[in-house]
C-alpha cells in the first residue's frame, strides 16, 4: 500500500492471520481481494494461503469459504465459528466473505483461541455511505473540499481526476475494513465542473469506481437538478416534462455503460441556491421520482436530501423557524416517493450542531425510505483542529426512539441507509488530526451495528491503530487515549454553545466564537438573548410550534421547560437567566461554569497526550500536540467571549468570583 498512514490497518494487525495456514474457497473479484490480503499477510509473517475446492486439510487454521454458486447474490452477511482448532468464515456473497475476512483481522489472536459457537453477522443497514463534499476544481470560496479539514481532495486535483493508483484503493480498503460500502465522490453543491461528471466526464468517475470496486465500495455521484439545461441544451428541467425525463434516462444509461455497478445519484435541490422542482411548481416527490425512474432499470437509487429551508429569513419575524422546515416540506409527501428514492435527512433539524434534538422527520414518514445523515467532518465541532470524538453523539441519535419506549429506534428506521459527510482529504494522516480517524471508523462500525456500544468501538479502533507492535505499552496508551477521547464531545460542548443553542460561530468559515454571528442573519436566528433571558421559544403554546412536530411522549417532554432536558432547554425555550435547571444551577451559572470546566478539561487532555510521547510515533504525536495547542487557545477564546457576552447581557456576576470579562 502507498506511503500513507495505515490508520486502523497497520501491518501488525495481520500477524495472527499471517502466521497461519489459510484455505480460501470460491472465486470472484472480491474473493481475489481476500486472497491478496491474506497472501500479503502470510508473505510478511511466514504463513501460507492455499486455494482449494475440495475437503479441507488437517493443517488448516482458517477456512474462508464462499458458499453461493457464484457469490453474486449481493449478501454482506457471514458466519464465523471456531471448533476443533479450526476457524471458519462462510458467506453466500463475495461481499460477505470480504467482511468476514476483516472480522478475523479485527479479532486478531482471539480468532484462533478456544471454541466459539457459530455466529451470524449481518449489517443492520444495507447502505453505509460516506459523502465527499469535494469540488473537482478549487472553488473561490469553499476551496477544494467544502467543509473539509484534511487538505485537498482524494479524488480530484487541478480540475481533473487525480489518477491515484494506490491512495484511492487504500482508502477503499480502510472503508471496507470498518463496514462502509458506498462513496459519493463530489460535492452536493454541484458547480459547473462537477455537473459535467454526469456526461462527458463520466470516464473520470469510472476511474475512481474502478479503484474502489475491489473492496466492495459502490460509487455514487452528486448531480445538479438543472443538468438538462446546463448540459443538455434543454430550455427546462421540469421533472414532468417528457423531454427532460428522456434526457435523464439517456444520460443515466450512459453512466451505467461506464460504471456497471454505479450506486446512484445524490441530489441537493431547492436548498441554499441549488436548483430544484419548485421552479416549475412541482413537488420534491416529483423531482426525486423522475430520477428514480431513470435509475430503476439499472438497480440504482436516488438520495434526495431533505435539507430544504428558507435561507433568506427576516430575523425580526419570530414565527419563522428553520428547524421546522424539513418536517413541513416533506411529511405531506409521505408515500409519494418511488421505492428506489431515499429521502436523506440530517440527524438534527438544523445543521450538525454540537447539540440538537433528533429530527422529528425521522419516524414521521413510515411510507418513505429514509437515510439518516451525520457529519464526520467536524464543521461545527472543531474542524479537526479540536479533539471531538462523535461516537457518543451518534449513538444517542441512533438509539433514540421517536415514538417513545417500545417504538423503533432511529437505527431501525433508517431503512434507506446511514450516511456521513466525509472527514478525509489528501493529508498524510487522512483526516488532518490523527485522532479524527476515530470518527470515520466509529461511523462505519455504528452503521453496520447501530446499537453497538460506542466505547467498545473506540476500544477496537485503539487496539487496531495502536496494537502491541505499534507501541511499547499498549495498556498505558489505551488508558491515555480513552482519557482524551471518551468525554471530548461533551468537553467541546461545554466551552462552546450551551444548553442546545447553536450557531454561535464566526459566519462563513464557522470556526471560533461569534455569539451574534448569525443572530441577525437571513440564515436564521438562534439564541434571542436579551437582558432578561435567552433561548428560542419553539413550544406549541407560545412559540413556533416546532415541539408539536414530535409525537407523544416527546412533544409533551419538549413543550414545557419543566420537563425539557437541560441540554436542549434553550433550543426549545426562552427562559430567564435565573431559571433553575434540573441540575440545580441557574442558566447563567451553568454557562459560566461549563465554559471554565471545558477549558480545564482541554488543559488536562493536553497533559495526558504529552505524557504519551514515548508510546506514539513522533510525527503522529507532534501533529496531535500541535492541534492541542490550537484547541486550548480556541477554548479559552470561547470561554472569554461567551462568558463576557452573557455577563454584559444579564448583569449577573459569577457566583465563584472568577474574572469573566
Amino acid at each position: 500500500m502507498p506511503d500513507v498512514d495505515p490508520a486502523w490497518l497497520p501491518p501488525g494487525v495481520f500477524r495472527a492471520l499471517g502466521t497461519r495456514r489459510t484455505l480460501i474457497r470460491g472465486s470472484g473479484r472480491l474473493v481475489e481481494t481476500v486472497h491478496g490480503e491474506a497472501a500479503e499477510a502470510c508473505a510478511r509473517f511466514g504463513g501460507r494461503v492455499v486455494r482449494d475446492s475440495g475437503p479441507g486439510d488437517t493443517t488448516d487454521d482458517l477456512v474462508l469459504e464462499l458458499t453461493g454458486s457464484d457469490g453474486s447474490d449481493g449478501s454482506e452477511a457471514f458466519t464465523y465459528e471456531r471448533e476443533g482448532g479450526l476457524t471458519t468464515v462462510t458467506a453466500s456473497g463475495q461481499a460477505g466473505l470480504l467482511h468476514g475476512f476483516f472480522h478475523v483481522v479485527r479479532l486478531g489472536e482471539d480468532a484462533f483461541r478456544g471454541e466459539r459457537a457459530r455466529e451470524t453477522h449481518c449489517p443492520a443497514v444495507a447502505l453505509r455511505m460516506v459523502d465527499h463534499w469535494d469540488n473537482v476544481a478549487v472553488h473561490p470560496v469553499m476551496g477544494q473540499v467544502e467543509r473539509g479539514y484534511a487538505g485537498g481532495s482524494l479524488f480530484w486535483a487541478d480540475g481533473r481526476a487525480r489518477g491515484e493508483t494506490e491512495r484511492v484503493p487504500a482508502y477503499g480498503r480502510l472503508l471496507a475494513a470498518c463496514g462502509i460500502n458506498a462513496v459519493a465522490v463530489n460535492n452536493v453543491n454541484v458547480h459547473e465542473s462537477e455537473a459535467h461528471l454526469l456526461t462527458d466526464r463520466i470516464g473520470e468517475v469510472a476511474e475512481i469506481a474502478g479503484a474502489l470496486r475491489p473492496y466492495g465500495i459502490r460509487t455514487h455521484l452528486s448531480v445538479s437538478f438543472a443538468a438538462p439545461v446546463l448540459l443538455g441544451g434543454l430550455s427546462t428541467a421540469d421533472p414532468l416534462d417528457a423531454s427532460v425525463r428522456a434526457w435523464w434516462a439517456e444520460a443515466t444509461e450512459r453512466v451505467y455503460e461506464s460504471v456497471e455497478d454505479f450506486g446512484g445519484f445524490v441530489v441537493k435541490a431547492d436548498s441554499e441556491g441549488q436548483p430544484g422542482p419548485f421552479a416549475y411548481g412541482r413537488s420534491h416527490a416529483d423531482g426525486a421520482n423522475m430520477l428514480a425512474a431513470a435509475l430503476a432499470p439499472h438497480g440504482g437509487t436516488v438520495h434526495w436530501r431533505a435539507f430544504v429551508y428558507d435561507h433568506r429569513q427576516d430575523w425580526r419575524d419570530r414565527t419563522t423557524d428553520r428547524a421546522r422546515a424539513a418536517h413541513d416540506h416533506f411529511t405531506p409527501l409521505d408515500g409519494e416517493f418511488a421505492a428506489n428514492a431515499v429521502l436523506q435527512v440530517k440527524h438534527g433539524p438544523l445543521d450538525f450542531q454540537v447539540r440538537e434534538p433528533v429530527s422529528p422527520l425521522i419516524g414521521a414518514m413510515p411510507g418513505t425510505r429514509l437515510a439518516v445523515e451525520v457529519q464526520a467532518t467536524q464543521e461545527y465541532t472543531g474542524q479537526q483542529r479540536h479533539v471531538c470524538w462523535l461516537g457518543p453523539m451518534w449513538s444517542e441519535v441512533l438509539r433514540f426512539r421517536p415514538e417513545g419506549e417500545g417504538g423503533a429506534c432511529v437505527g431501525e428506521l433508517a431503512r434507506g441507509g446511514l450516511v456521513a459527510v466525509s472527514n478525509v482529504g489528501d493529508d498524510p494522516f487522512w483526516t488532518g488530526h490523527p485522532l479524527a480517524q476515530a470518527n470515520l471508523y466509529t461511523f462505519g462500525r455504528l452503521a453496520w451495528q447501530p446499537d453497538a456500544d460506542p466505547d467498545s468501538v473506540l476500544d477496537e479502533w485503539i487496539r487496531l491503530t495502536f496494537g502491541p507492535e505499534e507501541t511499547s505499552d499498549p495498556v498505558r496508551l489505551r488508558g491515555g487515549l480513552h482519557a482524551v477521547l471518551d468525554g471530548s464531545w461533551r468537553t467541546y460542548e461545554k466551552y462552546t454553545a450551551p444548553l442546545g443553542v447553536g450557531f454561535m460561530v464566526q459566519p462563513g468559515h464557522h470556526y471560533g466564537p461569534s455569539v451574534d454571528g448569525y443572530e441577525y442573519s437571513p440564515w436564521g436566528t438562534y439564541h434571542f438573548a436579551d437582558r432578561d433571558g435567552i433561548g428560542v421559544d419553539r413550544s406549541a403554546a407560545t412559540g413556533t410550534g416546532y415541539a408539536a412536530q414530535y409525537v407523544k411522549p416527546w412533544a409533551e417532554v419538549y413543550e414545557s421547560p419543566a420537563t425539557c432536558p437541560d441540554e436542549l432547554l434553550l433550543f426549545f425555550h426562552h427562559v430567564s437567566y435565573d431559571h433553575v435547571l434540573h441540575s440545580g444551577k441557574t442558566v447563567i451559572q451553568h454557562i459560566y461554569d461549563t465554559h471554565f470546566e471545558g477549558v480545564t478539561e482541554v488543559e488536562q487532555a493536553r497533559e495526558v497526550w504529552a505524557s504519551l510521547a514515548d508510546l506514539v510515533g513522533p510525527a503522529r504525536h507532534a501533529r496531535v500536540a500541535e492541534r492541542y495547542e490550537e484547541q486550548l487557545r480556541s477554548a479559552r477564546e470561547w470561554r472569554d467571549q461567551v462568558n463576557s457576552y452573557f455577563f454584559r447581557k444579564s448583569g449577573v456576576p459569577d457566583a465563584h468570583g472568577r474574572r469573566i470579562y
